[in-house]
């Protein structure tokens, strides 16, 4: 597996309100939110994207169904780390299964462009394997 960068990290909120007036108001990041209760800042240096992820549409992402599933650990952030194409996702996530890791989703094109295939870790962070077509730059 060959990570070109860390595409995305934040907090996964459970309370829409709560999580921005912490992170908006207290730390002063400024979002936009281009799905409602999806806040995102784009330009913070170090990340490609740091966001306030709702818990019901990682569910939704993860699993199809807005409610994590009960016997989970449910997390409070994820990380997504980008790999060079799609292909590289499902080559990722197929060596991740192979080394005897449980995906929660094989590798997939999501409606808005990107590629992801995910798992937890044992801390029960949400992982990632990503391709985001609009992070990568021609060379």
């Amino acid at each position: 597996m060959d990570i070109r960068f860390v595409a995305g990290f934040g907090p996964i909120g459970a309370d829409d309100r709560r999580s921005a007036d912490f992170w908006q108001g207290a730390l002063g990041i400024a979002f936009e939110e281009p799905a409602p209760g999806y806040r995102t800042n784009d330009s913070l240096d170090g990340v490609k994207a740091f966001a306030i992820w709702p818990l019901e549409q990682a569910a939704e992402s993860t699993f199809g169904a807005p409610d994590w599933p009960a016997g989970r650990p449910t997390p409070q952030a994820w990380i997504e780390f980008d790999v060079e194409s799609p292909e590289a996702v499902v080559a990722a996530a197929e060596e991740l299964a192979a080394a005897g890791h449980e995906l929660l989703r094989a590798a997939a094109e999501e409606p808005w462009g990107q590629w992801t295939a995910r798992l937890q870790s044992p801390e029960g962070l949400l992982v990632g394997i990503s391709y985001t077509p609009w992070m990568h730059t021609a060379a």
